[in-house]
Parts: C-alpha cells; sequence; structure tokens
C-alpha cells in the first residue's frame, strides 16, 4: 500500500447509533497515547499523538451520517492538517493567477510592440508550480506510514476489514 492516492478515502455502512459509534470512538482514542482525537455532533477527527506529529501528519476525518435507526453511513478521508492543504491551494491559485496577470500584461506589451521581457517569468512561475508538486509528493510520501497506523487503529475501532479508495 505504498501507493496511496492524495487523500485516500472510504465509506462503510454500520449496524450502530451514531452514539455508540461516537462513544466508541471517543473510548478508544482516550485508552491511548498514540493518537488523539475529536469527537463532534456530525464529525470526528483522528490525529496522531502531539509527540510524534510533524508538519507532514495525516489525519483521518469521518463523516458520520444516520440513514435510519441502527443503521450508520461512515465516510473517512485521510488528509494533511486543513492548514497544510490550505497552504498549497492558495499557493497554486496564487501562481495561476499571476501567470495570468503577466500572460495579459506581456501579450498587451507585445500587441503595442514594445518589449516583453516579462513573458520570461511565466516558465519560472509554471516551474515553481511543478516544484510545489513534487514538495507535496515528497509530504505524502513522509505521511504513508502514519496513514497506516491510523487506519490499523480505526480498524481496531470497528474490529473489521475497511477498505481504502
Amino acid at each position: 500500500m505504498s501507493n496511496l492516492t492524495i487523500r485516500p478515502r472510504f465509506k462503510e455502512e454500520l449496524k450502530l447509533s451514531a452514539v455508540a459509534y461516537k462513544e466508541l470512538i471517543q473510548k478508544m482514542v482516550d485508552q491511548t497515547d498514540s493518537f488523539s482525537g475529536l469527537v463532534s455532533q456530525r464529525y470526528c477527527v483522528i490525529k496522531i499523538s502531539p509527540d510524534k506529529r510533524h508538519f507532514w501528519s495525516p489525519q483521518l476525518t469521518l463523516s458520520i451520517e444516520e440513514k435510519r435507526e441502527e443503521l450508520l453511513e461512515v465516510r473517512g478521508l485521510y488528509g494533511p492538517k486543513p492548514s497544510v492543504w490550505a497552504i498549497f491551494f492558495m499557493s497554486y491559485a496564487a501562481l495561476g493567477l499571476l501567470t495570468l496577470f503577466v500572460g495579459i500584461y506581456g501579450m498587451s506589451l507585445t500587441m503595442l510592440g514594445k518589449p516583453s521581457q516579462i513573458l520570461w517569468a511565466i516558465p519560472i512561475m509554471i516551474g515553481i508550480a511543478v516544484l510545489l508538486y513534487f514538495v507535496s509528493r515528497a509530504g505524502r510520501k513522509m505521511g504513508n506510514e502514519q496513514i497506516l497506523e491510523i487506519h490499523d487503529f480505526y480498524q481496531g475501532i470497528t474490529q473489521h476489514k475497511v477498505a481504502l479508495t
């Protein structure tokens, strides 16, 4: 399982009530030193304990939806902390907008017959975007082992195998 997708996920139905499920998760998180967590009304978050956590540490976000009485749909999403995700998203968005503005300005100068050396900034910004991509891939590889640890912990809570997609 070394070739995990960018944000592995799963979906399962459990024959439990939402209250029993959340109590089970809270109990198991409280009994371990390896993980910490947050349990709220419709979401649960399981994280690596603060002493083992690093910048690229993943977390498991569980969305809980009660379909019927005693039937629960749980959607799990493994990913980085929201702050890490936001840094990369905003970086790509800023590079994209900057490339657009530089392209418009440079082409305007070209159409006016003026020198437009500013267009050389576009390949530089594309290079920065590619570099960001490879940095994010390296970070994901650093967090793969912890994803598997969280997944094993979750499977221990539910007492059955859960397939990641």
